[in-house]
């Protein structure tokens, strides 16, 4: 049987959240802007899935957009936000995704170091806001070595500033693609002001997403045509995506304190044995603020691309690095941040795993990786 170590990349669809789509892809197929009886009960549907996002959130229905995915709400925050500011300037951290920092290259944008563990440095962030910043973007987690950030933290020195300010706002938004299956995503004990998600990471469908924009935000639309999602995200909506990630983010949500638990414990089994049977081996990202289902590993002299495709003749799959950045030769951004070089980057893999893995599979993974001579 394959064993699957990519869940940061991809998670497989949730039968559960495949029957609650189903009916909206062969007889409710209607589109809920019609005005018959029908449609409006898709559309009502619609509005349920969307006041259901909302409450793991701690938010109101009217404060969810949905969205083709995590990058394109990361998209709207920056560019939704930085396009009614232009010679205003914004925050990112070294370690965002690249759906981040694209967009926050288009404008004056400053980057945050992190510390060699990939938490955000403080210190540096604080000096890099100023008078003229109107956006920070921090995500929640990583994608890359699953450190989680000080979301709490970074909202307390964004509201300390915010407060010394008289006439240009100030927002905060994360990205919290990684993060939902296994962190909080309430806003106000975040105290975030934009949140992104993506239900590809939760065992829902791909190419469906959804950004939280705080009530009285206004936003720059990115789409127009016909005014769906408050004139933000024009376009039909895609409704049995939209019911999927409700249903993903609800069953996410309700289990992921125990799930957490089962992965960290397999996560630490997963270290135990590596530390034990491959010494030389180098864990990246922080031990005690990480996400419980990563495990990304330096194998300094074996290139990380063999590694990928020796285990993958094994029956084991894992990554070289983020599937969005794969098909890249440049350096992994992230390990540069944590300050690991050119050539060990070449030499480190990442192992994510989900639902399926067990004990059997991470047993066989770090004995493969062995017979390998990492």
């Amino acid at each position: 049987m394959p064993v699957y170590f990519d869940y940061a990349a991809a998670t497989p669809l949730d039968a559960r959240v495949l029957t609650a789509m189903r009916p909206y892809l062969t007889e409710l197929f209607y589109n809920p802007s019609a005005s018959y009886l029908v449609a409006q009960q898709v559309a009502r549907d619609v509005a349920k899935a969307r006041a259901d996002v909302a409450r793991w959130l701690g938010a109101r229905g009217s404060e969810i957009i949905f969205t083709a995915g995590g990058t394109e709400a990361n998209n709207l925050a920056i560019h939704g936000i930085m396009r009614q500011f232009p010679d205003s300037n914004m925050v990112v951290s070294a370690i965002e995704h690249e759906s981040v920092l694209a967009p926050a290259a288009a404008y004056n944008r400053r980057v945050a170091p992190v510390l060699a563990d990939g938490r955000i440095d403080m210190h540096e962030l604080e000096a890099l806001i100023d008078d003229q910043t109107v956006l920070v973007s921090i995500m929640q987690a990583n994608n890359e070595i699953g450190t989680v950030q000080p979301i709490r933290e970074i909202a307390r020195l964004v509201q300390k500033v915010r407060k010394s300010r008289s006439s240009l706002p100030l927002y905060f938004h994360t990205d919290s693609c990684q993060a939902a299956n296994y962190l909080d995503l309430h806003v106000a004990r975040l105290g975030v002001d934009l949140l992104s998600l993506n239900a590809g990471k939760i065992y829902g469908p791909k190419q469906c997403g959804a950004l939280y924009v705080h009530g009285g935000i206004q936003l720059q639309p990115q789409i127009t045509g016909g005014g769906q999602e408050r004139n933000l995200r024009s376009g039909s909506e895609n409704v049995a995506n939209i019911v999927g990630l409700a249903a993903a983010l609800d069953l996410a949500q309700n289990q992921r304190q125990v799930e957490s638990n089962r992965l960290h414990q397999l996560q630490q089994l997963f270290f135990q044995l590596v530390r034990a049977r491959i010494p030389r081996a180098i864990v990246n990202g922080s031990i005690k603020y990480r996400l419980p289902n990563n495990v990304h590993l330096t194998l300094s002299g074996y290139d990380n691309e063999r590694i990928v495709m020796e285990l993958d003749e094994r029956g084991i799959q894992c990554a070289a690095g983020s599937a969005c950045n794969a098909s890249k030769s440049a350096t992994s951004q992230v390990l540069t941040a944590i300050g690991v070089d050119e050539i060990n980057a070449r030499f480190s893999v990442r192992f994510t795993m989900g639902r399926g893995t067990d004990e059997t599979a991470v047993r066989r993974t770090v004995a493969a990786l062995v017979e390998l001579r990492v």
